[in-house]
């Protein structure tokens, strides 16, 4: 597992779709504990906790989200300014995936009514969506304007999915050749598919971000990390100098498989 400094700027999402979570910002109405709704039919993932097959696959465990990290995958644990973990991001070739979980109504969905949340934030920041079917069932497809290095602003390819689970919703944002290739999305959709999410019986407020956090390599890691001039403690420690340190705002946590 290697680390890196990852900073916002170095971002490989458009800045325009980057803090896509605040179209899901806290709904006071309603109750995560409530009701007996029908649990959504999802036969092929992503999974809850309680039905995850009983597989091989390797996954990093954030707490609330135990995400597969596939052949030839790099997963990217994104941290904010706060110090929380947000997001899990995968990358496979050029294209990206970024993963978020929330907490959702136990009698109904919310994944509708949150696209149409996004797509009207997205046309009303010059960009331009459109809901299609895919293997997720409903999704969005946009253009977001973005600037492209050497080349000015430009409309950049962008596409939303999202599955509603049992008190949660997971969404994932597909970018680069991943929003608009097939063949370049398949891998990271075979990731989606293979998410497992962890509600918990906690009560929360829908639309509340499920609790992530670093994974135990990382700390581990971190821990391990030498004494000196590259360690924690030398020039380019955390005390605001450079370094790897793992409770700042962008560390990358990079696994190859």
């Amino acid at each position: 597992m290697v680390f890196r400094r990852r900073r916002r700027a170095d971002s490989d999402l458009p800045a325009e779709l980057d803090g896509h979570a605040d179209d899901l910002a806290d709904d006071p109405a309603g109750s995560a504990g409530a009701g007996e709704g029908v649990e959504p039919v999802r036969p092929d993932g992503p999974w809850d906790a309680d039905d995850a097959p009983a597989d091989e696959l390797t996954r990093l465990d954030l707490g609330g989200l135990r995400v597969p990290v596939l052949d030839g995958m790099e997963v990217r644990v994104e941290v904010s300014p706060e110090q929380q973990v947000v997001a899990a991001t995968l990358i496979m070739g050029s294209g990206a995936l970024q993963i978020n979980a929330f907490a959702a109504p136990r009698r109904e969905g919310i994944w509708a009514e949150v696209l149409e949340e996004i797509a009207t934030s997205l046309r009303a920041g010059g960009g331009s969506a459109e809901s299609a079917t895919g293997p997720f069932g409903l999704e969005l497809r946009a253009r977001v304007p973005a600037e492209v290095p050497g080349q000015g602003v430009g409309p950049q390819p962008a596409r939303f999915v999202g599955v509603d689970g049992p008190r949660w919703f997971l969404r994932g944002l597909f970018t680069g050749a991943a929003s608009t290739d097939p063949v370049q999305a398949a891998a990271l959709e075979e990731a989606f598919r293979n998410v497992v999410v962890v509600r918990g019986n906690e009560a929360m407020a829908p639309r509340d971000p499920l609790p992530l956090r670093l994974p135990q390599e990382a700390l581990d890691a971190a821990a391990a990390a030498p004494e000196g001039p590259d360690g924690p403690d030398g020039p380019d420690g955390p005390d605001g100098r450079g370094g790897i340190d793992p409770f700042e705002r962008g560390p990358e946590i990079t696994e190859v498989r």
